[in-house]
């Protein structure tokens, strides 16, 4: 293993910022890892750590194919992570919307330069990241339709499912969108968990790379086949919003099938704690994710879920 800065923030008043990539064997730049992006990505970082961890046993096994390097960078936000906000602290930018980058821009586009510059030569990209809604989803893999996107690729993780989704304008600024207009084949991992770790799914995405990482040729690892993933389209999956704001107590998990007319989740009054909504389920299917937070407001989605094909 070789431990190198790929990227550092200078800082007047405080040490600088290093971000950190972890290198495993030699030759051509084949895959890279990328971790937690948001300072609440707490999962994302566990799991990259879990990969460095597998991967320098492996290496010193001599289990990582000749010719092929793998790279793995935990986080691009430790200034995030150490005040457990979710954004870059002084503005509250998003760096997963500031690629490819500006070397002369802002603190986090020049962020997002300096990462994207060290990323964009390898083959395969993966990010671990998470979802704009606080939530947790049954873990899957996650591919824009650029036009470059390969879901028989995804397949290879051996995720339960693979999701294709139209590229909506604000994508373009994403690692995902950039890595993929460089040639590199792309994927976002999603897990349940962000800020808190989430063991089982946790050690089922470290598999997953692993699996991939092995079926591409890029290490030698035994492992299960994992699923035969279900490729999805976002259009597949129908949202459950609330009609009315207050304390959120669901019945459901993701994974779990529901009916038509299932009660999804009670809303609650916060002060009197009568129930004064229940969710239903507007069609039969699985949930596919769960809102995670106590509080919920007026029309905000809680659930997501794949509708059966005879919907």
């Amino acid at each position: 293993m070789r431990k190198e800065i790929i990227y550092t923030l200078k800082n007047l008043y405080r040490d600088d910022m290093n971000l950190y990539g972890y290198h495993f064997g030699k030759g051509e730049k084949s895959a890279c890892i990328v971790g937690a992006c948001r300072g609440n990505e707490v999962q994302q970082l566990y799991i990259c750590s879990q990969l460095i961890r597998q991967l320098k046993e492996l290496e010193e096994r001599g289990a990582i194919i000749k010719g092929n390097e793998i790279m793995v960078i935990p986080t691009v936000n430790t200034a995030s992570l150490n005040v457990g906000k979710r954004f870059w602290p002084t503005d509250d930018s998003d760096i997963n919307r500031m690629y490819p980058g500006d070397g002369s821009g802002e603190t986090t586009k020049r962020i997002a330069a300096g990462i994207f510059d060290a990323v964009k030569e390898y083959s395969y990209g993966i990010q671990f990241t998470s979802f704009y809604i606080p939530g947790n989803f049954v873990p899957h893999v996650r591919m824009m339709d650029t036009g470059f996107q390969n879901p028989s690729l995804a397949n290879l993780f051996g995720l339960p499912y693979v999701v294709v989704r139209d590229a909506k304008p604000f994508d373009k600024a994403t690692l995902n969108y950039n890595w993929q207009l460089k040639n590199t084949s792309a994927f976002s991992i999603y897990t349940s968990g962000t800020d808190q770790i989430d063991e089982p799914s946790a050690r089922m995405a470290v598999a997953s790379v692993l699996r991939f990482l092995t079926r591409m040729g890029m290490v030698r690892y035994t492992s299960h086949s994992g699923y035969i993933a279900t490729v999805l389209h976002e259009s597949d999956l129908s949202s459950v919003r609330t009609d009315c704001a207050g304390i959120y107590r669901p019945h459901v998990k993701p994974g779990e099938e529901v009916s038509r007319g299932e009660i999804l989740a009670d809303i609650l009054d916060p002060y009197e704690g009568e129930i004064i909504s229940q969710i239903l389920a507007p069609t039969e299917g699985i949930v596919f994710f769960s809102h995670s937070q106590p509080f919920v407001t007026e029309g905000g989605i809680i659930f997501k879920i794949i509708r059966r094909l005879h919907e």
